[in-house]
């Protein structure tokens, strides 16, 4: 087996560059280093941390044009779109910082008591190649502040966009706080199984119940967030408009790759004629593209193995009687088309896992009970979304997810699923103090 990792650019399979795949050994003289770090950072102030970080941050922004040029050209994302995750990382720091420091402070509790947020001690982010830069400093960055030093495991598809933030951050902060490990998923479970307090993951279910499993031995703190199969409800009485223009976006953003794409579609029979004439028109002026093309809306899948799992979804969904009101079946790499199926059945592989591409899928229902009952029946539970008028907040509150939304875009802060779409949460001051061991003291 190579000692390298070599990162293919999506649109040609060509070397975009390679990085180290950390050993065993190497992996324990890292987890060592990190726990030696990790005690210095620990015993500074809140407000000394909030300094250190947010003067790596301002750094940063040296880097940004690299990191969006590295994120298109390892996983296909539009020019722009890569340029605004970088600027919202390296822009929204600051912020973030504050937020958390604000949110570890020691709070008042009981009598004599006070209740303090300590470090956890060595902390593993694990985070995926869809938003390679902003997936990773969402959890990164709390539990920094939180005291701990931390150690990336990125995607294998996207390591050098991690190499180069890491590198960069590494040049302000303390030495050691901060490493990298590169490698495919044994190298992962690796460092589950290795001596650190607490795993923080994004990215597939199966791999977030591996995580879990490997954790118990050594009962781990976890905060992982496992994907999701988000139902968008149209309501008869929903601006039409609106919400077509909705599920196309939400659907097609990222070219589908994303957590909380709207996966699953269900209108009301009385409204579905005219709003699939509109989700067709809407879907039909995307373009698809490469990254560095004018007015690319989609670029190419970021792997193989993501392209031919889209395809098994269409070609399961033609093969039990849906119907295809915009673009087929099968589609050569790199590319999805903009893609609109109706006839979506409860046993089509669209409805049941998580699809994870520029797939439009809907089916119509009679009553709104059938709908929220389709909607629910998921093992996942990450964001739903309803788009109606009067009554649309009672079918809002009967949904199971962890963000829910009437009339726009599920999200927010915490960032938390339900089900088995989510363990733990971060975001927002409760989610910061995820990344803290809660303790209680008396003077």
């Amino acid at each position: 087996m190579s000692e390298f990792l070599v990162s293919l650019n999506p649109l040609n399979q060509e070397p975009v560059g390679q990085v180290r795949i950390t050993s065993r050994s190497e992996l324990t003289e890292i987890v060592g280093r990190s726990r030696i770090a990790q005690a210095n950072w620990g015993r500074l102030s809140l407000e000394e941390r909030a300094t250190r970080l947010r003067d790596a941050y301002h750094a940063l922004a040296s880097a940004q044009n690299q990191l969006a040029r590295l994120i298109s050209l390892e996983m296909g994302k539009d020019a722009r779109r890569a340029t605004y995750e970088v600027a919202g990382t390296v822009t929204n720091a600051p912020y973030f910082i504050e937020e958390a420091a604000a949110a570890l402070q020691t709070e008042q509790g009981e009598g004599r008591s006070r209740i303090q947020y300590r470090p956890l001690g060595v902390v593993a982010v694990i985070s995926p190649w869809n938003y390679p830069l902003a997936m990773a400093n969402n959890l990164l960055l709390p539990a920094l502040m939180a005291g701990n030093s931390v150690i990336l495991k990125p995607s294998e598809h996207t390591p050098l966009v991690a190499d180069l933030f890491v590198r960069a951050l590494q040049h302000h902060l303390p030495e050691h706080l901060i490493q990298i490990a590169h490698g495919h998923g044994d190298v992962g479970q690796a460092l589950v199984k290795s001596d650190i307090n607490m795993i923080a993951f994004t990215g597939s279910m199966a791999t977030g119940r591996s995580i879990m499993a490997d954790a118990a031995e050594g009962v781990k703190r976890l905060v992982m967030e496992l994907g999701g199969n988000d139902p968008l409800i149209v309501m008869k009485d929903a601006n039409l408009s609106a919400a077509a223009r909705f599920a196309v976006a939400s659907s097609f953003e990222n070219a589908g790759q994303m957590c909380t794409s709207t996966e699953r579609v269900y209108v009301d029979r009385t409204v579905a004629e005219e709003f699939k004439r509109q989700v067709v028109a809407a879907a039909s002026a995307y373009q698809v593209g490469p990254w560095d093309q004018q007015g690319v809306n989609i670029g190419p899948i970021a792997n193989t193995t993501q392209h031919q799992l889209v395809l098994g979804h269409l070609k399961d969904a033609e093969t039990k009687g849906a119907r295809f009101l915009l673009g087929k079946a099968d589609y050569p790499a790199p590319f999805i088309q903009p893609t609109v199926v109706d006839g979506m059945t409860p046993d089509m592989l669209l409805e049941r896992e998580e699809t994870f591409g520029p797939v439009v899928a809907m089916a119509e229902f009679d009553a709104i009970e059938d709908a929220i009952a389709r909607a629910n029946d998921s093992i996942y539970g990450l964001g739903a979304v309803v788009f109606g008028g009067r009554g649309a907040a009672a079918v809002a509150d009967q949904l199971e997810a962890g963000m829910v939304s009437v009339n726009g875009g599920a999200g927010g802060s915490p960032w938390v699923g339900a089900k088995q779409s989510g363990f733990g949460f971060h975001g927002s001051a409760a989610g910061h103090r995820q990344f803290a061991q809660v303790r209680v003291m008396n003077f």
